[in-house]
This record gives structure tokens, sequence and C-alpha cells, in this order.
């Protein structure tokens, strides 16, 4: 039986993941229903204001529901949101026993669930596969857990570490594949950040391109304290539709703000750090506000930098080229003053290699000094 359990389990484990990068602010969700051992309905959470996993799967089970299993991959809500709570419709399709993977650690929901299950009289169970999905749902954890977005940091680099030659040519270090797989990366996630530097540079677009992507993600933001980001941008296209935020400092020029507006973006406004910089914790607070769960940072080297720098980074993705650049000129993946002893070096665990045609992809969880395991990817 237990192997059935881990069976029916990942299956709706499988089921939420068809969802990864769409149901922001929400979790990804899957559920199955399993009456003497078969399975009888399904269905996971697609997008944020839907129907909930456990109500799509109880609809589809219908009568056969009454005395059966559910699986859920996440404890059932039992406050109101865009949708009635899920604890009050699984009492009602008469389940006997609810099997959960893991916690949800909102703190509006975070025990209440089962404690209201049982109350009704239902059998639960917790902790299979726990691990498998709070790994699947990191994102939405570390929001309400920290109050932060989870961050995958993500370098296309040459053999020897250049994002660019010495002249600052860029455009292609890595190879088409790569670019594929950078584009996936870009449309599960919330929003995509980069520096003005990088702006200048590639004036790239910031969008999805050569698959769909979500309707207004991922969301668009330049890290720009003196707003050098030109009025011609092209990530102030409204093609494809997603909003472009400037994040800047209140000693930039309000008149130059004004005109990158009147272009679409939207400016957030940010007291200096101490370098003259957008303080990037409080920007990460203000987008996971925003809803954002998840960012992916692509540059350029001393945003990276800055980002390693505080312990705001939980993903690591590096693809690598097989090209030797040289110059001392030439920006490296990873700026700022680096650090003096190797006990202070930033590692990877549950580290994972790949190649994309002649490249190398190594990406893998973050770990700091001090700290005992990484963060949860």
């Amino acid at each position: 039986m237990e192997g059935d359990a881990t069976r029916f389990m990942r299956l709706a484990l499988s089921l939420a993941a068809r969802a990864k990068g769409r149901t922001a602010p929400n979790p990804m969700v899957g559920a199955v229903v399993v009456q003497r051992g078969r399975l009888v309905g399904q269905g996971y959470h697609r997008r944020a204001g839907g129907p909930h996993a456990e109500v799509a799967a109880l609809r589809q089970a219908g009568p056969r529901a009454r005395g059966a299993t559910l699986f859920v991959t996440l404890e059932p809500c039992n406050h109101v949101g865009r949708t009635p709570p899920c604890c009050e419709a699984v009492i009602r399709s008469g389940v006997k026993t609810v099997v959960v993977a893991s916690r949800d650690p909102n703190p509006l929901t975070n025990g209440r669930g089962f404690a209201r299950l049982r109350r009704a009289g239902l059998q639960v169970r917790s902790g299979l596969l726990k691990a498998e999905a709070r790994q699947l749902n990191a994102s939405f954890e570390k929001v309400m857990t920290h109050g932060l977005p989870f961050v995958t940091a993500k370098v296309g680099q040459s053999l020897d570490g250049k994002i660019a030659t010495a002249t600052g040519q860029s455009r292609w270090i890595t190879s088409e594949r790569s670019r594929q797989y950078a584009h996936a990366l870009r449309r599960d996630v919330d929003a995509v950040l980069v520096g003005v530097n990088t702006v200048l540079r590639d004036d790239p677009r910031l969008s999805v391109r050569a698959m769909r992507p979500r309707a207004g993600h991922p969301v668009k933001v330049v890290l720009d304290s003196r707003l050098r980001t030109p009025i011609f941008a092209r990530c102030l296209s409204a093609r494809p539709a997603a909003p472009t935020l400037i994040a800047t400092t209140t000693r930039a020029p309000r008149a130059k703000g004004r005109a990158l507006e009147r272009r679409g973006a939207t400016l957030l406004w940010f007291r200096a750090d101490r370098q003259g910089r957008v303080p990037l914790r409080p920007l990460l607070r203000a987008l996971a506000r925003r809803g954002v769960q998840s960012v992916l940072i692509e540059g350029g080297g001393e945003v990276l930098a800055s980002a390693f720098g505080q312990r705001l980074v939980d993903r690591a993705v590096w693809c690598i080229s097989p090209l030797l650049l040289g110059g001392r000129e030439a920006p490296s993946s990873l700026g700022g003053a680096g650090i003096d002893r190797l006990t202070k070096a930033i590692r990877l665990e549950d580290v994972r290699v790949r190649r994309f045609g002649i490249d190398l992809c190594v990406e893998g969880c973050v770990r700091y000094p001090g700290t005992r395991q990484a963060k949860a990817a």
C-alpha cells in the first residue's frame, strides 16, 4: 500500500508541475482521488484565481469521492481568498482520508487546514514526498517565510569567465541551444532583472521568444540608479505586453523619470545605498509585495556580485562556451571586490551538469559560507 501511496503522490506532483510559472502568487498544487486503489479523479491548480487542485480533482471524481483517499501536494487551505476554502470542499465530498505531502507555509493556512479536516473526522497523513513538494514550491515558500522572491542567477560566459569582449561585444558568446534554455528559464519565472549597463550594451528585449509565455510575464526589471535607460530601449516595447519596472534612486533626474513613464515604464524609487546604487534587498521585497515569487538575474557582473554578496541568490545557472576571450578590461561574470580567502567561497550543491550543443551548463543550489546546507531549489 505504501508503494501505491507514493505512486499516487508522484502523480499529484507531476500534475502540479504542469503549471510551472503560471500560478503566482499562488503555489503549484496537484491532487488525485483514489477509490479502492483506482484513480477516479485528478486535477491541478492552473492559474491564480482558477479552481484549486483539490476542487478540480473532486469535481472529476464526483460521487466516487465518497469514502476515497485524496492525495494532495500541499495542505488544503482553510481561508477565503479568490476562491472558497478547499477544506470545506474536501469535507463536503465525503472523502475518508487525506494524504498531504507538505504543510502550507502561508501563515493563513499553516496547520489550520489539517486541524479543520481532523475536526470534521477525516484521517490526515502528512509528509509523504515532503522534500519533493517543498522543492516544487521553493519560490512560494521563500516569499511566505522571508518576504523575498526565489532568485536564480544566470550567466552566459566564455571558458575564461568573460561575458563580453574588451570592446563590449557579447552577441553571441553561448550557443543557440543555451539561449533557448535561457528563454525557458524566463518563461518559468515572474520577473527578469538586469542592470542598466546590460541595457546600454545589449539593448535586450528581456522577453520570451520561441515559446509561448503567459500574458504579461515575465515582468522586466532594470536597475538604473541614475536613469540612464534610453527612451527607446527595446525593453520598454509594449510587445509582448509585459510591464517594465525601472528601479532607481531619489538622486536620479525626475524629468527623465517622467519621460520613461510616458514610454510605459513604471518607476520604483529607493534611497540609494552607500555606493549610490539601488538597494537590492528592499527592491526584492517590493517585488514580492507585487506578487513576484521568482526572479531571474541575467547580469551584469556588478549586479550579480552584489546579489551574491548580500546572500540573495538561491540558485545559479552558468552556461559556459568553449571560447577564450582574455583581456583585463573584458567584463567578467562576477565583478565586485571578490574574496580574499577560499574559506569565504560561495559553493554550489546538488550540482547538475548538462550539454547544450558545444556549451556546458552547470547549475545548483547556492550555499554561502557558514551555512550548513543549500537553500531549497
